[in-house]
């Protein structure tokens, strides 16, 4: 047999892929200097990313006046689900405490980003996650983050409380009042304002008028919000109207959650008598307490279980909490659904969002949660809230940090009928045709 010789040509060479790069940028103040400290933050790293040849650049994830012990910031979870989409092999961020003080939330991001393959890149401490000892050393840094944010925070709580004990408040936002150098001015409009709701409480208009007045005259909050019952009751209880300050009324749960919290006696109050100059005479403001405890009286408060859900579903359009209603009462159509507040006090030229039937609010946290059914215990140990940022859609914030994004859907009249109720109707229907000597369906 011949021997025969074939000459194989080289393949063109593989361009090798370049890594998919984006860096995360924090700042936890919102003062300017801060904030052009972030914007450089984001200059330097996209330049960075950019002039590496072996990188695809992918963007920068910031967050502004935000501390790095809470896990509900908005640019840290998009890149996380950016990185469970696979869109990003490596992260970069100036430092372990930029991405999180927390200890838990470092580690669980850490270890859930090795899971996708995804390197981070701590410029600071010269640490790449991926590396051998990376997670070792992680662990022991991020301990120390957290003590450091342990500490700043012990440090702000000092000084808060020695400015209360000398009888100053910090910075506060009360309508009638404009907050300059540790001292309440009084603004002679917003006076007005604050005149108004206590004259009219006394002459017998309830909360919810006074409300309705403001708001008919397009006079806003403090904050620039519409009014609520319950920002009439602030106004009408608050002893600053009459020139004293009570502080502390109000504290922090922890260092971690930062949660604010009703002081019960858990912590000292200071009373502060003529602190600033008053808007209300004291004997309007006493006839006022007395007429609002004399209300109260008549009303005995039914005591009713709330419901898993009180509290915890947030409508991101006017930034009010969902309230729980029974629709059609009193009618074979009756069930429970989830309705925005302002929707519910001001209609949808306030807020346009949508009502969440709880049935389908219970099938989707349990789909979310992947348990066969809906299970209280499972759902407080896993979910930390529910946002609703447009209609039919729900975004559930774990207490890990981990958030997922659902669409719903109202089910049809017809999808909810029975077996049973669908019979009915046509039997109704096949009576209705006999009787007119109409022909049926099938007969056609």
């Amino acid at each position: 047999m011949e021997k025969t010789v074939r000459k194989i040509a080289p393949s063109a060479p593989r361009i090798p892929k370049r890594k998919r790069v984006a860096a995360y940028a924090r700042v936890s103040s919102d003062k300017d200097a801060m904030l052009h400290s972030l914007s450089a933050q984001v200059s330097y790293y996209s330049e960075l990313i950019q002039k590496h040849n072996g990188w695809k650049y992918i963007g920068v994830y910031e967050d502004e006046a935000l501390t790095g012990t809470r896990d509900n910031r908005a640019e840290f979870q998009k890149m996380l689900d950016d990185c469970r989409n696979g869109r990003i092999d490596m992260i970069i961020t100036k430092s372990i405490s930029r991405l999180a003080r927390n200890t838990v939330t470092m580690l669980q991001t850490v270890r859930e980003l090795k899971e996708l393959n995804v390197d981070i890149w701590f410029e600071k401490e010269e640490i790449h996650s991926l590396s051998g000892d990376g997670e070792l050393l992680l662990t022991i840094l991020s301990s120390f983050a957290q003590e450091e944010s342990l500490s700043v925070s012990e440090n702000c709580k000092w000084r808060i409380r020695k400015q209360f004990q000398e009888g100053r408040s910090t910075n506060l936002k009360l309508l009638g009042y404009d907050y300059i150098d540790g001292d309440l001015i009084v603004i002679p409009e917003e006076a007005e304002t604050v005149r108004m709701i206590f004259l009219d409480y006394l002459s017998g208009m309830g909360k919810q008028a006074i409300m309705k007045k403001l708001n008919d005259l397009g006079i806003k909050t403090k904050r620039g919000c519409v009014w609520h019952e319950h920002s009439v009751g602030i106004i009408l209880s608050n002893e600053k109207y009459i020139g004293n300050m009570l502080l502390q009324k109000t504290y922090k749960n922890n260092h971690i959650e930062k949660k604010p919290r009703f002081n019960h006696g858990e912590l000292p109050m200071y009373f502060v008598e003529n602190s600033h100059e008053g808007i209300i005479d004291k004997p309007t403001f006493d006839a006022v307490q007395a007429e609002m405890q004399k209300r109260a009286s008549r009303f005995v408060k039914k005591s009713k279980p709330d419901s898993i859900f009180t509290g915890l579903i947030h409508c991101c359009g006017c930034g009010m909490n969902y309230r729980r209603k029974i629709a059609n009462a009193g009618s074979k159509y009756a069930k429970p659904i989830w309705m925005c507040q302002t929707f519910n006090l001001y209609g949808k030229e306030s807020c346009p969002s949508k009502q969440i039937p709880e049935d389908i609010l219970i099938a989707l946290t349990a789909e979310v949660l992947g348990i066969p059914e809906f299970d209280e215990a499972v759902f407080k140990q896993q979910i930390s809230e529910i946002r609703v940022p447009e209609p039919n859609t729900l975004i559930i914030v774990f207490n890990n940090g981990r958030i997922t994004e659902k669409q719903w859907q109202n089910k049809s009249r017809r999808d909810s009928w029975s077996a049973e109720s669908k019979q009915r109707a046509r039997e109704k229907q096949l009576t209705y045709l006999e009787r007119r000597n109409l022909p049926c369906p099938q007969d056609q």
